[in-house]
């Protein structure tokens, strides 16, 4: 798997905001992203982009997530429906061709190549989901890490 460090701009999303146990991240996250799409099918956010799932201030127990999908500028809030970037800036990242069940593997390589080239990461990282298939083998992916 090929992981590269690129300076990325930010994408502009409409997200709602949790902070999540880690158990609870399986069960939660499309519950979450369901909500986004009540304000999207209601005409109040206008989707120009994949779904984005942004996670940070991790610690052993629970993470913050802000789950949404892109848009194409900043927007009044709509109920728990805010307007959030990632971050813009120097990130590692690798694509996952496959089942969503082994994300976990892309997340631990580009981990892997952060250490093994003396890279720090943010603490901040995100999935942009492409376009749906519904064969697993072909879902793609991005797994993005900001990088200090």
């Amino acid at each position: 798997m090929d992981v590269i460090a690129d300076y990325l701009p930010a994408r502009r999303l409409a997200v709602i905001r949790a902070r999540l146990r880690w158990p609870e991240l399986k069960t939660r996250l499309i519950p979450l992203l369901d909500q986004v799409y009540v304000a999207v099918r209601a005409g109040d956010v206008v989707q120009t982009g994949h779904n984005v799932f942004l996670y940070s201030d991790p610690n052993k127990e629970e993470v913050t997530v802000e789950v949404g999908v892109e848009v194409s500028a900043p927007f009044p809030s709509v109920g728990d429906i805010e307007y959030a970037e990632t971050p813009s800036g120097e990130a590692a990242f690798a694509r996952h061709v496959g089942p969503y069940s082994e994300l976990g593997r892309t997340h631990q390589a580009v981990v892997e190549w952060c250490t093994a080239h003396g890279r720090q990461r943010s603490g901040v990282w995100w999935e942009v989901y492409g376009d749906w298939a519904e064969d697993p083998s072909k879902l793609e992916t991005d797994v993005v890490y900001a990088l200090r």
